[in-house]
Parts: C-alpha cells; sequence; structure tokens
C-alpha cells in the first residue's frame, strides 16, 4: 500500500510537466527542445526505481532540540514585614511540646526575607524526571527541601519516586510555602509535623484507571524528621500509607477527599516544655507515634472559569498517639531526671475558605484549634501536666494577584496558642515566581 501511494503521488507530480506540454503540442515547438523531454515509458522506469529507493532507505530520526534535557530553573523570591503584639522568641504551643530547632510561629518581627527557594527541573531520559528544591530560611541558613528522582515510564499507573521529597499524607503538606493561601501553617501542622513532613526515602503511587480520580500510596523513609527522630541504623524509621478520591460536579464544581496514616518510633527525641513551675525543660521521648488525617477540598468555578470569580473550601482533621517512656530534665540542667512512662491522645483541625470576588483580588478566613485530648505522665505527673487549655487562632487575608507569578498579601491573625497569651499578628507579604514553573497541584 504505501509503495503504491509513493508511486501514484510521485508520478502524478513529474507527470505535470508533460500534460502541460501535450497541452501546447498544437503550438510549434523546435524539434531540439521536443527530443528533449524522455518518453512516458522511461519516465515510469525512472519513478519506479525512485519509490525502490524510498522504501529501502530508513527514516531519519526524529530532531532533538538543543536544551531538550536542559534542566527548567525556577527561582521564588518571598519577604515578610511582621507586626506581632508579643515576643516571638517566647512563642510556643501550650500542651504540644516540640524540638528545639522545629520549625513554628510566626517569625521574627519588623521585615524580613520569607522563604525563598530555587528549584532546578527536567526529564532524565524516557524514563526518568528529576527535581531539587533549594531553599534559604530568613536567617540566612540554607537546606535541601527536595531532591528526587521520579519513573515517568512504568504501565499500570505506577509512579515510584526516591530522595528527599514531601510526603504525600494530608493535603497541604505536599505544598511548598508558596503556594499556600496563608502566610503560615495551620497549628495542626505545626504541633504534630513541626510544619511539614519531609524525608529521605522511597514512595509508591498507583493512580486508578477509572473516571473517578483515585489515588493510592504508601512511602517508607529514614524516619528523621519530627515526629520522628534520626536513629542511625539499618533500615526503615517511619511509614505511610494515603489514598486520595475526588471528581467532578457539573461544570462548576469539584472535590477531593483523603486519608492518611504515618507512624515512626522516635528514640531520646528531645522535646521543650515547661514543667509545672513554669521553668522551661529539656524532656526526650522514646516510643511510637501514630498520626491520622482526615483532608477535604471544594472548589467552585462558574462553569469551569477561575479567572473571574472562584471559591476554595479546603480543611484537616489530624488525631496523634504516642506510647512509650518519657525522661524528664534528660539533659540533667534542673537535677531531677526521672524516666516513666507516657502516654496522649492529641487531635487538631483547621477549616479554611479562599473567595476571589474579582479578577486579580482574593479573600480568606481561616479558623483553627487543638484539643489537649487525654496524657497520662504516669510518675512524671508530679513535674508535668498538661493545662486545662486549647490552643486556637483565627486569621483572615487579603491578597492581590496581578499575575500567577506575582502576589501581595495582607494577614492578621488573633493567636492563642499560648496559655492566657493573645499575640495580634500583622503581616505584609510578598511573593514573586520567577522562570519556569510547573503546574501547582488541585
Amino acid at each position: 500500500m504505501l509503495r503504491r501511494i509513493l508511486f501514484v503521488a510521485v508520478t502524478a507530480a513529474v507527470m505535470a510537466p508533460g500534460t502541460a506540454l501535450a497541452a501546447a503540442s498544437d503550438n510549434p515547438t523546435p524539434a531540439a527542445e521536443t527530443h528533449a523531454e524522455p518518453g512516458n515509458e522511461q519516465r515510469l522506469q525512472s519513478l519506479e526505481e525512485r519509490v525502490k529507493q524510498l522504501e529501502s532507505t530508513p527514516p531519519p530520526a526524529p530532531a532533538t532540540a538543543a536544551n531538550s534535557f536542559n534542566p527548567g530553573i525556577s527561582l521564588i523570591l518571598s519577604g515578610l514585614y511582621a507586626n506581632l503584639s508579643q515576643d516571638p522568641a517566647n512563642y510556643r504551643i501550650s500542651g504540644f511540646p516540640l524540638p528545639s530547632g522545629a520549625e513554628l510561629g510566626p517569625g521574627q518581627r519588623g521585615v524580613s526575607l520569607a522563604e525563598s527557594e530555587i528549584a532546578l527541573y527536567a526529564s532524565i531520559d524516557p524514563y526518568f524526571y528529576g527535581m531539587l528544591t533549594y531553599a534559604i530560611a530568613p536567617d540566612n541558613t540554607a537546606s535541601v527541601e527536595e531532591a528526587f528522582v521520579q519513573t515517568t515510564a512504568l504501565s499500570h499507573g505506577l509512579t515510584i519516586k526516591a530522595g528527599r521529597f514531601y510526603s504525600g499524607i494530608g493535603y497541604l503538606n505536599s505544598q511548598h510555602a508558596h503556594t499556600w493561601d496563608f502566610v503560615d501553617a495551620p497549628l495542626a501542622y505545626q504541633a504534630f509535623l513541626g510544619t511539614q513532613f519531609g524525608d529521605d526515602g522511597i514512595q509508591v503511587k498507583w493512580l486508578a484507571p477509572t473516571d473517578i480520580f483515585l489515588e493510592l500510596g504508601s512511602e517508607l523513609g529514614r524516619g528523621r524528621p519530627y515526629p520522628g527522630s534520626d536513629r542511625d541504623k539499618n533500615g526503615f524509621g517511619a511509614g505511610t500509607v494515603f489514598a486520595h478520591v475526588g471528581g467532578d460536579i457539573g461544570a462548576s464544581h469539584s472535590w477531593r477527599a483523603g486519608l492518611s496514616w504515618l507512624g515512626t518510633s522516635p528514640q531520646d527525641q528531645e522535646l521543650s516544655d515547661m514543667n509545672i513551675a513554669g521553668t522551661a525543660v529539656t524532656n526526650s521521648f522514646s516510643g511510637d507515634t501514630r498520626l491520622w488525617i482526615a483532608d477535604f477540598v471544594w472548589k467552585y468555578a462558574p462553569n469551569g472559569n477561575p479567572s473571574q470569580t472562584n471559591f476554595k473550601l479546603q480543611a484537616e482533621y489530624m488525631r496523634r498517639q504516642e506510647h512509650g517512656d518519657l525522661t524528664y530534665d534528660s539533659d540533667g540542667a534542673l537535677g531531677a531526671t526521672n524516666t516513666a512512662s507516657y502516654d496522649a491522645r492529641q487531635s487538631g483541625w483547621y477549616i479554611q475558605g479562599v473567595y476571589q470576588f474579582m479578577p486579580y483580588w482574593r479573600v480568606g478566613l481561616r479558623t483553627e484549634r487543638l484539643d489537649q485530648g487525654t496524657v497520662d505522665f504516669s510518675s512524671n505527673g508530679s513535674n508535668l501536666a498538661r493545662p486545662d487549655f486549647n490552643p486556637s487562632k483565627n486569621t483572615v487575608m487579603l491578597d492581590y494577584n496581578l499575575s500567577e507569578f506575582s502576589r501581595i498579601r495582607v494577614q492578621y491573625a488573633l493567636d492563642q496558642s499560648r496559655e492566657d497569651v493573645t499575640d495580634r499578628q500583622w503581616f505584609v507579604q510578598y511573593q514573586m515566581s520567577l522562570g519556569a514553573h510547573g503546574a501547582h497541584q488541585f
């Protein structure tokens, strides 16, 4: 069939001049010009030879652009002005001790560089994709947020990721800070995950071949970051399982819901706390931590077009269970070191809505709360006690987005994370995105 098509096409192209010559045969023509044209039989033989040559010659390889495998580069520049009614050096979440190096609270007062980041990403070959994200903190420290390779050619909806990456648990956890709808992370994320859980390990995800969105995933990691600790051992120190499902309702509505589980077993995990006398103390925890997360997101855009107006409702609930041994005054600073069993069940949640009421302008409201739950210190109860107080916070924000690459935000929060203390927090933030940047997740 291919030979016949080529033959006909080439014949038509070459015979066209001969047809024109025949049509002009009524006009006198010099004999020399007439004899210069080959006969039809000779022309057909020539065409057959050309078709055979085309069939025997392999097609050329598709050209590859010189920069096909050069990495895309993106840069996020972010700055912040903070006006706080309470000293941020004393910030803590009452009843929820964290490691001394955990990222929590509103940051420093005045003008500062907020977390900025640079990312490089590209296809490695037809089978792998790679990404590196490097973050620069306001205190001039820098760290690798993510550095991973990911498969791109596995069948049956499977994807494998290996390296350092933000876990797929929950909804907000896997998103970089510049994509958040508020300046800071919810209290539940700060209290239970130290703001975000990212680990060194491997992730396997499966996307079901169904009309409705269905994603299942699991991860095994080193378990180094909070709520785990670096145990310097073979094997894995943390594991996760998560499932997400979602879909569309008509042309204007879409949704996603999920359930996640995180398990880790920290050893000698140092925690900064306050004893009954109000004195700062360092304790250490060894045992098992289990965290469950339920998340839900609903989006509305008239006829699927979010450019004029749109609305997003987002909520997550977390519940943590810890069991093991707690050593009070583990560094011996108070001379009262004591180890006893420890058991705790605590929870927290947030709900937020963000409404784009006209092009470029959005307004958002978030309310959140932590529940002290039940905590058993055993014999350490004479030194430690969880207060009869549930931390809470209410936040409102307004931002102006001149384009998808630039944002200016004003935010006010009434933060009651500390017992008997109310922190009135004002923020002005800018975020600018330079260079190539991929689409954000749902």
